[in-house]
């Protein structure tokens, strides 16, 4: 049989189903305002691909091009994304009476953070299809991230984020060739300006799952995590929640897996979204029993990453917490800067505040009793600390 780069067959509206072609450019479905996902001919991976055969490529993430967007190998863009290390915590683990702790450490990635994967993948699709002019409202490391992988791509990019994202994430989007611009406010004032710009100036929009593909870079994440796991499964994941591109995609990612029968066991981790007190709408929504969640006003943390109102695909964050019978935890900035700081002492790591929040979320449900102390716990570490210097 004729092998293909990928097995992408269709897209699916995560709230309707109406199907959507991928072999044109998308974005979100119209109807219903809810984000399109990649759905791949798994019957047909799973007689011509083993797992034997991805873990033996070269690393990075399109060693799994398979389960990935692009269609041809030349619309790739790449700067050597992926396969991070899963690395023990065990002098944390010590501190805190644990056996298991673990990070899925996404500081080594490209632009020094977790969203060089989506982005890779969304720009290389967007190449793919003809796109030339992308845009981006960013918190910070999106749009550093888009702004790398278009200079690679030679598209231009425009890049829109609050006024106080930090320098370093300015000073990236700017050195990579994109054009800035700083809105007061926060990721929604700017996310208003980008709607704006693409009605009336034709850039393309490569918002968290306003286009399809960000996600699918996004779950390379999850089959990485089970790969290290030697083909198995943590019992808990935490995840610092902003916009849950990562959150979801982990969870496709094990499903994906299990369908293709790589995995030995069909149990699915507890999916722990951490949000910060100062902005946690899905920590609300899920506390309440709400399906989506509301705008959260005044949303104010010093985790950049977790200041967002509300996520596009709220109802698929929350719906992911709870087949994965997982829960939603907020954290204050003062647990974040003090769990930042015992990580550093306790094994040498410098994480991102957003990362740090997952290990203050650990310490809340360990001495709660919902963590076990033998449980197998993956934090994950979203960015390297260096970016945050003048907020920390």
């Amino acid at each position: 049989m004729k092998t293909k780069f990928s097995y992408i067959f269709r897209l699916v509206c995560s709230k309707c189903g109406n199907v959507h072609d991928p072999a044109t450019l998308q974005t979100y479905c119209f109807s219903c305002n809810a984000p399109l996902v990649a759905d791949y001919d798994l019957e047909v991976v799973k007689n011509i691909l083993k797992r034997d055969d991805v873990a033996a490529r070269p690393s990075g993430m399109w060693r799994w091009h398979e389960l990935l967007p692009i269609n041809k190998p030349e619309f790739v863009i790449t700067l050597g994304e992926g396969d991070t290390p899963l690395l023990p915590l065990p002098r944390l683990g010590k501190h805190l009476g644990m056996t298991g702790i673990m990070v899925k450490d996404e500081s080594i990635n490209p632009t020094g953070s977790f969203k060089a994967r989506g982005l890779a993948a969304a720009i290389s699709k967007a190449g793919e299809l003809g796109v030339q002019r992308v845009i981006v409202p960013t918190a910070g490391n999106a749009g550093g991230a888009m702004a790398a992988y278009a200079a690679r791509a030679g598209m231009q990019a425009l890049v829109v984020m609050p006024a106080d994202t930090p320098r370093a994430n300015v000073l990236e989007c700017r050195i990579t060739g994109a054009m800035v611009e700083l809105v007061d406010g926060l990721i929604s004032d700017a996310a208003a300006l980008v709607k704006e710009r693409v009605k009336t100036e034709g850039w393309f929009d490569v918002s968290t799952f306003k286009e399809p593909y960000r996600l699918e870079g996004k779950k390379v994440m999850g089959f990485e995590i089970c790969q290290q796991f030697n083909w198995d499964v943590p019992d808990v994941i935490l995840y610092p929640t902003g916009g849950g591109t990562g959150l979801v995609g982990i969870h496709k990612a094990i499903l994906e897996l299990q369908e293709l029968g790589w995995l030995k066991t069909k149990k699915m981790p507890r999916i722990v979204a951490v949000q910060s007190t100062g902005c946690a709408p899905v920590v609300r929504a899920f506390d309440t029993g709400q399906e989506t969640c509301t705008f959260y006003e005044g949303a104010r943390t010093l985790a950049s990453g977790l200041r967002v109102p509300r996520s596009f695909a709220d109802r698929m964050i929350l719906q992911t917490i709870r087949k994965t019978n997982g829960t939603a935890v907020a954290v204050t900035d003062e647990e974040i800067l003090t769990a930042q700081r015992l990580w550093a002492e306790k094994e040498g790591m410098f994480v991102a505040p957003e990362g740090a929040a997952t290990l203050a979320g650990l310490i809340q449900l360990h001495d709660t009793g919902w963590i076990q102390a033998q449980d197998k716990v993956v934090l994950l570490n979203t960015a390297t600390g260096l970016k945050y210097l003048d907020i920390l």
